[in-house]
């Protein structure tokens, strides 16, 4: 991956909302056709992460079905990266993760814009979780 590519998946807590966004196209589960949505990305150390308020979202299952999937970064560089999506199931790791993102999101600027606090069992409970893995 190049410099600029590198610099533009550095999110982190003092990312903007603007700099966490991004558009993903998955394959529909029903029609096979490709599907493209605005989403907000996370990382954690050198792992990127998609997932969202919990409820069932049409991309989550889409990307379990056809995990295959393009990333498209669009704020500060204009890129799309292909990636694989894969569920991350195992509690243990969905908790350390969902920590991280509940820790982020009920920061005092409130980065997503979303009613605080939000709450870890939520997440644990009623959100999908995807590591991206980007390909080489």
């Amino acid at each position: 991956m190049d410099d600029a590519t590198q610099t533009a998946l550095a999110i982190g807590p003092h990312s903007t909302a603007w700099e966490r966004t991004i558009d993903i196209t998955t394959t529909g589960r029903k029609t096979g056709l490709p599907r493209r949505i605005e989403i907000w990305f996370h990382r954690l150390g050198e792992r990127w992460y998609l997932s969202t308020l919990p409820g069932q979202p049409h991309w989550a299952a889409n990307l379990v079905a056809n995990p295959r999937f393009t990333v498209h970064l669009k704020h500060g560089l204009s890129r799309d990266l292909p990636a694989t999506a894969v569920p991350i199931a195992d509690p243990t790791e969905r908790r350390r993760v969902f920590t991280a993102i509940v820790d982020d999101m009920n920061q005092a600027h409130n980065p997503a814009r979303i009613r605080q606090p939000t709450h870890l069992q939520d997440w644990m409970s009623g959100s999908p979780l995807l590591e991206i893995r980007f390909d080489q």
